[in-house]
């Protein structure tokens, strides 16, 4: 059986109805003892009331001594019955009416007690909403607590600190993406001119044009990754600005631009467009398309298919032919460098950055990309909703 868990704030508030029955009891007990010792004392008290009531009796022709003590002693009976009758009426009496009014005031202190605990802890629900609404790519809220100089102060200010250390540590890394890309790039599109003038050279001889082939495909390899860290390290950093950008139009441009990609591998393109607008970046939007598509036609099989949706929700879907995916292996291909293979070299086709930039541009745009194992036909169905 899972064991009850209680908040912090219902804790708090048992807490402090319990101190306030607590101390409630101990005064109502102390309260019972002094009005019990300030009434009369039953006996001493019906003594003299019963001799006061006697002398004022008138004189009997009997003698005095000989009915006076039995007079007096009838008279002590009654005035004690009547005296313990009245004393414990009021002792429950006090009793009853304190205890009532010890259970309203309990249930004022819990009911207190639980506005007093949401108020203290209010600090902490911002602190709680600010960490959930966080991620890698906003990390500029703050809580910036006002208020006293407290413990709760101390907190909220801490967590502050520590967000803007994280903020400037992941700023720093995707700069230096950013700038190692680009850096990157001047010196290979320069080694790619060395090749290509060197090739065409016609007294070049057959081992050489075959070695620069492979540099050439290993040149274009290395360009695709960075273009493709490139545009990781732009979508990672958020969009600065939005604007209406119509997602099946888009896509009916990939799809047209990957047709002689599909007929080279034998893959047959099957779309369905609906009319969809989504707020973003026309360039990352199409970005993505572009990867999901070409993914599709690149992991397929000769006389395979895909099929393009473009529709409410999900905004797009993708699915294909190819090899089957364990379900299990699904999750780790939205990670950067990383295949069905499970590792970083094992197909040379791609920089294995497809998914990965796919779901950095849904995120970006406050949207999502998810993935499954497709049906008979193996393959991938995988989905992108977008606000």
């Amino acid at each position: 059986m899972k064991p009850l868990r209680l908040s912090l704030r219902t804790k708090l508030t048992a807490l402090y109805g319990g101190a306030f029955l607590v101390v409630g009891l101990a005064l109502l007990i102390v309260n019972y003892l002094l009005v019990s010792s300030s009434l009369p004392d039953t006996a001493a008290f019906a003594d003299t009331a019963a001799e006061v009531s006697l002398q004022r009796v008138p004189a009997y022709p009997m003698d005095t001594a000989t009915i006076m003590p039995a007079e007096r002693a009838q008279a002590s009976r009654l005035v004690a019955t009547s005296i313990t009758e009245y004393r414990s009426d009021v002792l429950s009496a006090l009793l009853w009416q304190s205890l009532v009014a010890l259970a309203i005031a309990g249930a004022l202190a819990v009911l207190l007690g639980w506005l007093m605990a949401s108020r203290v802890l209010r600090p902490l629900h911002a602190i709680t909403s600010t960490a959930r609404k966080l991620e890698a790519e906003n990390l500029d809220r703050r809580i910036d607590l006002d208020g006293p100089d407290d413990e709760l102060k101390e907190l909220a200010d801490t967590f502050d600190g520590m967000l803007d250390r994280l903020a400037v540590s992941f700023d720093s890394q995707k700069r230096f993406v950013a700038n190692a890309s680009h850096e990157l790039r001047t010196p290979l599109a320069v080694q790619r001119t060395l090749v290509e003038v060197a090739m065409a050279d016609p007294d070049v001889s057959p081992e050489v044009r075959k070695l620069g082939e492979h540099l050439i495909y290993t040149n274009e390899r290395s360009e695709r990754m960075i273009e493709g860290l490139l545009v990781l390290a732009r979508s990672d950093r958020g969009l600065a600005a939005r604007s209406p950008v119509r997602l099946d139009e888009v896509v009916a441009t990939v799809i047209r631009s990957a047709a002689s990609m599909a007929e080279e591998a034998g893959v047959t393109v099957e779309a369905r467009l609906r009319p969809r607008t989504v707020s973003g970046d026309p360039v990352l939007v199409e970005r993505l398309a572009t990867n999901l598509v070409h993914n599709a036609i690149t992991y397929n099989r000769e006389g395979g298919w895909i099929h393009v949706d473009v529709g409410g929700d999900p905004a797009l879907a993708v699915r294909n032919t190819g090899p089957r995916v364990p379900l299990d292996a699904v999750p780790a291909l939205f990670e950067p460098f990383r295949r069905l293979s499970g590792d970083r070299t094992g197909d040379s086709r791609n920089a294995g950055l497809g998914l990965s930039i796919v779901r950095s541009i849904a995120k970006a745009h406050g949207g999502t990309a998810g993935a499954e194992p497709g049906g008979r036909g193996g393959g991938l169905v995988v989905r992108v909703r977008l606000p």
